[in-house]
């Protein structure tokens, strides 16, 4: 399985004949095996021309680009391989018919409430309130007839999630409240950086497969973003991100000086990141023994498989049900 590179210096990457190199400031080479590249995720400042730009897409190779604060700023989307106009047009009828619409709406929320009461049920002893509010919000989901409604479940439901953060992660990380633009703590930084981790998994998985990314279902359709990306990514955050949050946390491999804040936005540094992206990789390579396909299945592979059951669903072939982790 090709795998995610993560460049934190400054420097420029080029094609030489049919190699990519990563040359750093001080003008030290690296070959990347461009056949078992996934993805390219830039933390740093970093030069490319067209020549590299138009060679990529022969293996499929995604660019990723954070800020200097380690947040999501844009992806290098390379010409699609597998694309479908059948599976397109009826994607597309799904968005349009309200019922189907919403349908699925409620399925990606059904799941990503499921995983954060598992989340929570492991910590039971100190979260009993707090499931019990959120099972009574999980009750609206099937009330919910607009996706507005439906997305205010969510909403709750996250508020109360993320006050049983307190309970769960160590005393000296204190969650007050969700702040995004920016993260104003460490906890808030550790969330929006695992995001945004997140979002770029589904959406190169989402590459793989034949599925239009920019027609969503739970998160309105818009232009600049592919929006089913973040429909996929609901279910996914709970299970993956909030589990290697708490790891690192509890576990003392985060501490308060892998963080900085500028300009009250606090954001990882780069030890931190690499911290963070260890613990996600090794996340997203532990396996399960699926109980359909009967084979080792890494979480990784279980986002594209999630991919593949929508496109069932699309033509027709099998209803979608969402992934609910039995493990």
């Amino acid at each position: 399985m090709n795998r995610d590179y993560y460049i934190f210096s400054n420097g420029r990457l080029k094609r030489k004949d049919n190699t990519i190199y990563f040359i750093d400031s001080g003008n030290n080479k690296r070959a990347l095996p461009v056949e078992q590249v996934d993805k390219i995720h830039f933390f740093g400042e970093v030069d490319f021309n067209s020549n590299l730009l138009s060679y990529l897409p022969r293996f499929g190779v995604m660019l990723n680009v954070y800020n200097y604060y380690g947040y999501y700023s844009g992806t290098y989307y390379p010409r699609k391989k597998n694309v479908s106009g059948f599976l397109v047009v009826n994607q597309a009828v799904y968005y349009n018919d309200y019922n189907k619409r919403i349908a699925l709406a409620r399925s990606f929320v059904e799941s990503s409430i499921y995983h954060i009461l598992r989340n929570l049920r492991r910590h039971k002893e100190v979260t009993e309130e707090i499931i019990d509010k959120i099972e009574k919000e999980k009750a609206n989901i099937t009330k919910a007839n607009k996706i507005a409604e439906l997305m205010g479940v969510e909403g709750r439901v996250r508020k109360w999630y993320y006050r049983g953060f307190n309970c769960i992660l160590r005393e000296e990380f204190i969650l007050k409240g969700r702040n995004r633009r920016p993260p104003r703590d460490p906890v808030n930084a550790l969330i929006s950086f695992g995001n945004s981790l997140m979002y770029t998994a589904v959406l190169g998985e989402m590459y793989k497969t034949q599925l239009d990314p920019t027609i969503s279902f739970l998160h309105e359709p818009s232009t600049k973003r592919f929006s089913l990306s973040l429909d996929i990514a609901e279910i996914f955050k709970p299970l993956i991100i909030d589990a290697v949050i708490f790891k690192l946390i509890n576990n003392r491999v985060i501490k308060e000086e892998d963080f900085d804040i500028e300009e009250e936005i606090c954001f990882l540094n780069e030890e931190g990141k690499k911290k963070f992206i260890e613990e996600y990789e090794t996340k997203m390579a532990t396996t399960i023994k699926h109980r359909k396909l009967k084979r080792k299945t890494s979480y990784k592979m279980f986002i594209r498989l999630e991919c593949y059951k929508l496109i069932k669903h699309f033509i027709g072939d099998e209803v979608y049900k969402p992934l609910k982790a039995w493990w």
